[in-house]
């Protein structure tokens, strides 16, 4: 049971939090605790099992994280494994709670590692050797480690299942199951999830023991208040997208907006492109040093850059006043990536923009996405080249208008009008002068229609032969999707491999996203899966070793598309 502070308010101190950690939230800022902390604190605290309905942003990190420091420090003995052991669906979601863990318990010593694909694995190993306190895994990683004999859970007192329902849509059930058959069975086991749908809740009576259930609903806003934040959705295909994004950011001319991209290669490319078009675009992502980080943020704030393209977790922390747009340049695998996003902008009481570019096959995302926040996104048509034209103009009379009310300096232009008058109609010279202005402006650079497309139903998946997931095995040699290269798995369905499996596999271990693969074949005795081109190396060097379905399989290039 907590108390409140004397004037209404529950502190951090209430919550029976040791002084170090409540020094360490002062120090961080942390005024006081938020719903999910309040609720969920004080039973793990207790060393009760805990099922949490909460999304990112709610502060649920903390929530379960100072209980597990507090245990630490209060139990003292350290020993050859760790005493606690988080899961995430990502490796970006691994890295902001060991990040997180790490600041909330620094003046208590506490020792924290993220393990997850697509980091050289010999550091992790060496970490674990060490010693850790607290372990913040993907799912396939920790796997990997438990069958090496390198992650030891026999100390293991508390795992945490963070973001459940996406684990589980991302094909990790097996994989958890499998290494909670691995952990001691006097523990305290906490799962989070964004949503509860009947799968989490069998999930939770199979491995949980008579959890305490905490609920936190999203606030609403008050009555009669209307969102701030204007949500849309387009429909493209994927090799329409950098047009589309270009075309809506000629309409929409943001003062300041960030794009969000799923890996560093989107980042990079797709800012080349901007800058291409003319568009002032930066470039950030975890592959750059502070210096370059701060120095892309500086042009930002001062606005010699008006586009920022970047990976969520680059992007996390910064603040931007004057923004205005925020693009997913692909639907968000998670829901609460979703919001995190379009929180950005819409503060203090001015109106923001959120755009959102979906694939058909992504239109299942969408629905998840409205289901968890309640709201509609509004499916719109990616502006005609008529919209286009028409905006253009709009900006050339904006232009011209704010000149003749805050101009001085007309008079000496005067001549020019006289002289062309005495030979032309004065409307034409308007007209002709009217034209060279827009012009300047920037002429169209692309005057072809966009298709639009329907969003694509679940059940079209097994008949689309361009994206989907296809797992009637191969049907003969065919060519892989524009962008895309195909991978062969040494691993088929006679190993019981499924689609998810291997979305899995490759989520876990490298840094694409379920949404970024492609078709996926299965055969009896291998696979074919279809990656962007610029992340195959990566994911065949990421998948060496791992392990999928619990064997080890052979990952490389289609024959015919090695190079």
């Amino acid at each position: 049971m907590t108390t409140d502070t004397g004037d209404g308010q529950v502190g951090f101190a209430d919550l029976e939090l040791a002084p170090e950690i409540v020094g360490a939230l002062t120090a961080l800022g942390y005024e006081e605790p938020t719903p999910i902390q309040q609720e969920a604190i004080p039973p793990l605290l207790a060393g009760h099992d805990l099922l949490g309905q909460a999304a990112t942003g709610t502060g649920k990190t903390a929530a379960f994280a100072l209980p597990l420091i507090q245990r630490l420090a209060r139990d003292g003995k350290r020993g050859a494994g760790p005493s606690a052991l988080v899961l995430t669906p990502t490796r970006e979601l691994a890295i902001q709670v060991s990040e997180a863990v790490h600041r909330y318990g620094t003046d208590l010593g506490v020792r924290v590692l993220p393990v997850y694909g697509g980091q050289p694995i010999g550091r992790q190993l060496r970490e674990l050797q060490r010693g850790v306190d607290v372990v913040v895994a993907t799912p396939g990683r920790a796997l990997d480690h438990i069958a090496r004999g390198t992650l030891k859970l026999d100390d293991l007192r508390t795992v945490v299942l963070d973001e459940a329902d996406e684990m589980l849509d991302m094909g990790f059930s097996e994989d958890i199951d499998a290494i909670l058959e691995h952990l001691p069975e006097e523990r305290q086991t906490v799962l989070f999830s964004a949503t509860m749908p009947a799968r989490i809740d069998s999930m939770a009576r199979k491995h949980l023991s008579d959890p305490v259930r905490v609920r936190i609903e999203r606030e609403a806003p008050a009555p009669g208040e209307a969102p701030r934040v204007r949500e849309s959705a387009y429909v493209v295909a994927r090799n329409q997208k950098p047009a589309a994004l270009g075309r809506l950011l000629d309409v929409e001319s943001p003062e300041a907006a960030i794009v969000f991209c799923r890996t560093r290669d989107q980042v990079d490319q797709l800012s080349e492109t901007l800058n291409g078009r003319g568009y002032r675009a930066e470039a950030l992502h975890g592959g750059l040093s502070q210096e370059q980080r701060d120095r892309v943020m500086g042009r930002l704030r001062n606005g010699t850059a008006d586009l920022l393209v970047a990976t969520d977790v680059a992007a996390r922390g910064i603040d931007v006043e004057h923004l205005t747009h925020v693009i997913n340049y692909d639907v968000p695998s998670a829901p609460e990536s979703y919001v995190h996003r379009i929180g950005r902008v819409g503060r203090a009481g001015r109106e923001g923009v959120a755009i959102t570019l979906a694939e058909p096959r992504e239109s299942r995302m969408l629905k998840t996405i409205e289901r968890v926040t309640g709201r509609k996104v509004p499916l719109e048509k990616v502006p005609s080249v008529a919209d286009l034209r028409a905006r253009r103009l709009e900006l050339t009379r904006a232009a011209l208008h704010e000149s003749l009310l805050d101009d001085e300096d007309l008079e000496r232009f005067r001549v020019v009008v006289e002289t062309l008058g005495d030979e032309f109609d004065v409307m034409d010279v308007a007209l002709a002068a009217v034209k060279l202005a827009h012009e300047s402006g920037g002429a169209a650079f692309d005057e072809e229609e966009i298709p639009e497309l329907a969003p694509r139903d679940d059940r079209d998946r097994g008949r689309d032969r361009g994206r989907g997931r296809d797992t009637r095995g191969p049907r003969g040699p065919r060519r892989s999707s524009p962008g895309m290269t195909r991978l062969f798995v040494s691993a088929g369905r006679s190993a019981g491999i499924r689609p998810q499996d291997l979305v899995g596999a490759i989520a876990g271990e490298s840094r694409l996203s379920g949404r970024d693969i492609g078709s996926i074949e299965i055969a009896d005795r291998f696979s074919l899966v279809e990656v962007p081109d610029a992340a195959a190396e990566d994911v065949i060097h990421a998948l060496r070793g791992a392990t999928i379905k619990g064997r080890r399989a052979q990952v490389r290039r289609e024959r015919e598309q090695q190079r």
